[in-house]
């Protein structure tokens, strides 16, 4: 049975929720991939401000493809997410709550996934068309000049998931 998660995303409706089980989500998430974790990055350490507030949010690793006509978006299926591990932490520290992504994690990930409380989902590759189907807004709002890898908000409705690693720091893999 499938269950829902709306953001912002609260500590009670993370808490209960184990490795395998699939979840709906509804409300806004935010991409990211790479190129944006590493600008992300450098703006924590500089003191800087964040493109938005980062506190109980969702990163999706994506880099969408252009929309067609009458399109929101194109298709938006996820990103090998091993690559944001080093990146993860800064972003846990400042109150990331979930990554959307796909692929296993490093044991050091799965720590501070557990430190913060947070969990890391698995949205299903190969499906990116069927994905983009879930988002109804979609607003680029920061780092244009990365273009597919910019930050964009996007407001889904029942977007798929599973969890991969609980906020114990439990992994499905």
């Amino acid at each position: 049975m499938e269950k829902k998660l709306t953001t912002p995303i609260t500590d009670d409706q993370i808490k209960d929720l184990k490795i395998g089980d699939e979840v709906l989500i509804t409300g806004y998430i935010f991409t990211a991939r790479d190129s944006a974790h590493k600008l992300m990055v450098e703006a924590i350490q500089n003191n800087e401000e964040l493109p938005f507030d980062i506190k109980n949010q969702i990163i999706y690793y994506v880099g969408p493809t252009p929309a067609k006509p009458n399109q929101v978006i194109g298709s938006c299926g996820p990103t090998s997410a091993y690559r944001m591990d080093k990146y993860s932490p800064y972003l846990m520290e400042k109150g990331l709550k979930v990554m959307i992504g796909k692929g296993d994690r490093s044991i050091e990930f799965n720590d501070v996934v557990k430190k913060y409380k947070g969990m890391y989902l698995l949205a299903i590759g190969g499906i990116g068309a069927k994905l983009s189907q879930c988002v109804v807004e979609n607003e680029l709002i920061a780092y244009p000049e990365l273009q597919s890898e910019a930050i964009r908000k996007l407001k889904v409705i029942d977007f798929p998931a599973i969890v991969a690693i609980d906020c114990n720091g439990n992994s499905i893999y």
